[in-house]
């Protein structure tokens, strides 16, 4: 689940600022000399507890709930192709193969076939503007019994993710979570079967839910650049709001992959409250990362931050996932 408990390390670290985003080769080189350890820790007690992981090819179900820009829905939907899709390195793919190292108890992986099997447009707010969790259930249930262009209801491959607009305020939105993961109840929707749902917080909340593309309000004004000017990382796909959903997106797949009915890949005691795989890294995006500072991570052009590349010259900032192997943080674009 995607908390907003990393935010509060700023005020802690604030020293450490956005001002060392990208290093000299010089200072890549010696970096790659030294031991890189974001989040390793011999405490961190990830368990395996003989649930399901989504072993196979998943077919990936979009409700977008309220009205869309489809710039936005343009940016999301090429990050999910970029999933499955060759990108230069280091790309989505390459990312999503730390989730890959996760298995089941018959050894099988995590799927690396993601495929965007059907969209449903639910621009008249079937259930308002204003939702619990459950009602994220309830819309999901919508969405499958719509005739005449419903989602088909699979529960054997499918997943459901479901965003809603700017408009749209969530249960927990921006005051605990960006985003979270879940199954389904029979009693709503009529079966089992996993679903996630992230929220646009691009003018509700971009400082907490759209780190690091905005600054949280209540750190006060951002560190100042070299220039003098406020350092704001730019967000690649241009706007704070979609681009921060990527990350979250990322966040909920990657646990909703490797931990569908809250039953199998998790560190702590209480499976209501699991601390998963994207949770113990957040806020760690490359080498360095932690403790308020982004990590060691890429800039276009324009000075726009990422760190993976995707399909059609789209390029992310995703966060790093635990890594079973390596025991710590990771991703693709890691300078050891």
């Amino acid at each position: 689940m995607q908390t907003l408990y990393s935010h509060f390390l700023f005020l802690c670290f604030s020293c450490f600022s956005f001002v060392s985003l990208v290093h000299s080769w010089s200072q890549n080189q010696q970096f790659n000399q030294a031991n890189n350890y974001e989040g390793s820790s011999n405490l961190v007690n990830l368990e395996y507890h003989m649930g399901p992981v989504l072993t196979a090819p998943i077919n990936l179900y979009i409700i977008w709930y309220g009205h869309w820009n489809p710039t936005h829905q343009s940016t999301i939907r090429d990050f999910l192709y970029s999933l499955s899709s060759p990108a230069p390195f280091p790309s989505v793919s390459d990312w999503w193969r730390t989730v890959r190292l996760y298995t089941d108890q018959t050894g099988s992986n995590i799927t690396g076939n993601i495929a965007i099997s059907g969209e449903y447009y639910d621009y008249k707010y079937s259930h308002g503007n204003r939702l619990t969790r459950l009602t994220i259930q309830s819309i999901i249930k919508t969405s499958v019994s719509s005739y005449p262009r419903a989602l088909p209801l699979n529960y054997h491959n499918g997943l459901y993710m479901v965003l809603t607009s700017s408009d749209v305020l969530v249960e927990e939105f921006c005051r605990a979570v960006c985003g979270f993961h879940y199954f389904t109840f029979p009693a709503i929707v009529g079966v089992t079967m996993p679903y996630f749902w992230v929220g646009y917080s691009g003018s509700q909340c971009p400082g907490m839910c759209a780190y690091p593309f905005a600054w949280p309000k209540y750190s006060g004004k951002p560190p100042p650049g070299s220039s003098g000017v406020d350092n704001i990382m730019g967000a690649p796909n241009g706007d704070a709001g979609a681009d921060g959903m990527i990350s979250v997106i990322a966040h909920e797949l990657a646990e909703v992959s490797s931990n569908p009915l809250v039953n199998a890949w998790y560190a702590g005691d209480d499976p209501t409250a699991p601390t998963e795989i994207a949770d113990l890294c957040v806020g760690v995006y490359g080498s360095g990362g932690g403790g308020g500072y982004v990590g060691e991570v890429y800039k276009d052009s324009w000075g726009n931050g990422f760190n993976v590349n995707g399909v059609r010259g789209r390029k992310f900032l995703v966060q790093w996932i635990w890594n079973p192997v390596k025991r710590r943080c990771f991703g693709p674009n890691a300078m050891d």
